[in-house]
């Protein structure tokens, strides 16, 4: 059959190591094409490693249709969920993939009022797995609301997945590469993403030393500034309220003011734990 091999699915996991896709192509030669590619109508959409290794050496293989893909954000979960439950998938992409689920179904969820959408496009659907079968119809799939949620899909912590959300936002590409190389933790590649692009570029350069330095610096930073302005809070020119009772003031106003003051020492003392939370992370 003709086999159409879409680059948007094709890239839309990362791809295998150049020692992964050397040791895929030793167990194929050596055992042949094992697992069937999964196909969407003609679309390839699981298997282009072994689909390429095959071509390439004429090794043969099955493939199976999924009649579940309505559309190509089906294709993308299914994608996603499969790849979430291997054990080769790092933390940090388990991350993106949860949170590129978190998108998919709050697209879902907001054009949930509109009309049932179009049938998926002739080149991408196979009309015999498209047929009137209850096996067609797609579970809906709770959206991922928080980030616990998101946390729990990618069975990472929701600090972790908040660290990969500024990555993901802040970091340079040459920043990102690195954390997918392992060469620097999602911890740290959070940290040094608060960093000018210049500056992430030139540590992602200096390879894993110099990444770490940087993290190390940001850090010291951080909490120098933190140290810095604890002290100014604490020796602020601005005298506050004295916690005694004036002249003329009423017992009723005495005990107001000092409620006051409470009230303000407990808004500060939250956005000291707030930012000493912040440093932590």
């Amino acid at each position: 059959m003709n086999i159409q091999v879409l680059e948007e699915l094709r890239v839309y996991i990362d791809p295998l190591t150049p020692e992964e896709h050397d040791a895929l192509e030793r167990s194929i030669l050596a055992e042949g094409c094992r697992d069937a590619l999964v196909l969407w109508g003609d679309v390839l959409v699981d298997g282009h490693n072994r689909y390429g290794i095959c071509q390439k050496h004429g090794v043969p293989f099955n493939t199976m249709q999924n009649p579940t893909f309505r559309s190509m954000d089906d294709v993308h979960l299914w994608m996603i969920d499969q790849h979430l439950g291997r054990r080769s998938v790092s933390d940090f992409q388990r991350g993106v993939l949860a949170l590129r689920k978190k998108d998919i179904l709050a697209s879902r969820v907001q054009q949930a009022p509109q009309a049932e959408p179009a049938p998926a496009d002739a080149a991408h659907t196979n009309p015999a797995d498209q047929a009137e079968s209850p096996a067609a119809a797609v579970k809906p799939v709770e959206p991922l609301n928080s980030r616990e949620a998101i946390a729990k899909a990618a069975r990472i912590s929701a600090t972790t997945v908040s660290q990969i959300e500024k990555i993901q936002k802040t970091a340079a590409p040459e920043l990102v590469a690195a954390v997918k190389a392992g060469e620097i933790s999602i911890n740290a590649a959070a940290i040094v993403a608060s960093l000018p692009v210049e500056e992430q570029v030139a540590a992602a350069a200096g390879g894993k030393k110099e990444l770490r330095q940087a993290a190390k610096q940001v850090r010291e930073a951080k909490a120098q500034a933190r140290a810095a302005a604890v002290g100014a809070l604490l020796d602020s020119p601005e005298e506050k309220p004295a916690a005694t009772q004036q002249e003329d003031e009423t017992d009723a106003q005495f005990i107001g003011r000092l409620q006051r003051i409470i009230a303000d020492l407990k808004a500060e003392n939250t956005q000291l734990k707030v930012r000493l939370a912040e440093v932590a992370a």
